[in-house]
């Protein structure tokens, strides 16, 4: 099987439903956002990410492959008579336990902290505002269309699990965060 279709040279590309829309529609803009926050969380995971950090982005890489079919298929429509995997609220509660865990072992904020520290945790503040963008054009998309809107409350938590997992990778790895001091 090759891996180009030219399908898309129109500047169209295909919904799960076999729809065509233009690349440019809100809806491919949201599950084109996930697919780059995956990468981002990719970059994480690879660059000495400790346990239990590493076991859990691999999770949530799984998770948003389904986030950004969820998004890819409008909610009425079926594949081979089989309904599309949805993104579902174990997910979110899965998120919260694990924050609640890594707080657990964190000293409490006191001040703002700036992205960086050690390399894992610098792609997982740049995941966090990946997912901000992601959880933006979802909201956008969902007052035009009929979305699943677990989505929109996965993508808010799961942004701030990653300021959580940033500040976690900090503290596993001994590198301070890196304090905003302002003028």
């Amino acid at each position: 099987m090759k891996i180009y279709t030219k399908t898309g040279d129109d500047g169209t590309t295909g919904l799960f439903n076999g729809k065509r829309v233009s690349k440019a529609a809100l809806r491919v803009e949201a599950y084109g956002t996930v697919d780059e926050l995956n990468t981002v969380v990719g970059l994480a995971y690879s660059f000495e990410c400790p346990e239990p950090v590493k076991s859990e982005l691999k999770h949530i890489m799984n998770i948003l492959f389904t986030v950004g079919a969820d998004l890819a298929t409008p909610i009425d429509q079926y594949i081979k008579s089989q309904a599309i995997e949805r993104t579902s609220e174990a997910e979110i509660t899965r998120l919260e336990e694990a924050i609640d865990r890594y707080d657990d072992d964190l000293e409490p904020l006191k001040n703002f902290i700036l992205p960086g520290g050690h390399h894992s945790a610098a792609y997982l503040h740049n995941a966090r505002t990946v997912c901000r963008r992601a959880e933006r054009l979802t909201v956008e998309l969902a007052s035009t269309e009929e979305i699943n809107t677990i989505v929109i409350k996965y993508l808010n938590r799961l942004s701030d699990y990653f300021f959580a997992a940033a500040r976690y990778v900090n503290h596993l790895t001994g590198v301070e965060d890196v304090i905003w001091k302002g003028k």
